[in-house]
């Protein structure tokens, strides 16, 4: 817990932008923080629940609403950030590390193969709640302390 929260602060000090206000190399250490040990493979139907891109060298995908993997990439992938979709490769309905691809699809016919170099599983909750504290904090003012009024405000009884 204390690495969430310390992971937390460091992407409130240091801005950014996205859904949450964090940079993309923030973003990846906050799904890092919330990833369990690399896995050879992880079971895959053919469909994509949601994916995040954290830069152009991991992606998290959602195979069910409460299940996704972070998948780090052997090197960059250009087209990633910004590509509108992705598909993955699979093998008898499973995506192993070292063997398949991540695809980002752009808006030309030109697929570029980006090899998954890890697969780690993500505590779904624990990136939503992540998220959601550095969305809550990113809409305090500045000068509101996190605890509520200090003593010497009005209405304090001071």
């Amino acid at each position: 817990m204390k690495r969430i929260l310390s992971i937390v602060f460091a992407m409130l000090a240091l801005g950014g932008c996205a859904s949450t206000g964090a940079s993309d190399a923030e973003k990846l250490e906050l799904y890092r923080a919330n990833a369990g040990e690399p896995v050879p493979h992880f079971q895959f139907f053919g469909r994509i629940n949601g994916w995040t891109p954290l830069g152009d060298s991991a992606v998290a995908v959602w195979t069910k609403p409460r299940e996704a993997y972070l998948l780090e990439l052997s090197g960059p992938c250009p087209d990633l950030p910004s590509s509108p979709a992705i598909s993955l490769t699979s093998n008898m309905s499973r995506v192993y590390a070292r063997f398949d691809k991540v695809m980002a699809l752009n808006r030309s016919s030109i697929q570029i193969p980006c090899h998954i170099r890890e697969i780690r599983p993500l505590d779904v909750n624990a990136v939503r709640e992540a998220e959601r504290r550095v969305r809550d904090d990113e809409a305090m003012p500045a000068d509101q302390p996190e605890d509520g009024p200090s003593d010497d405000s009005p209405g304090s009884g001071t």
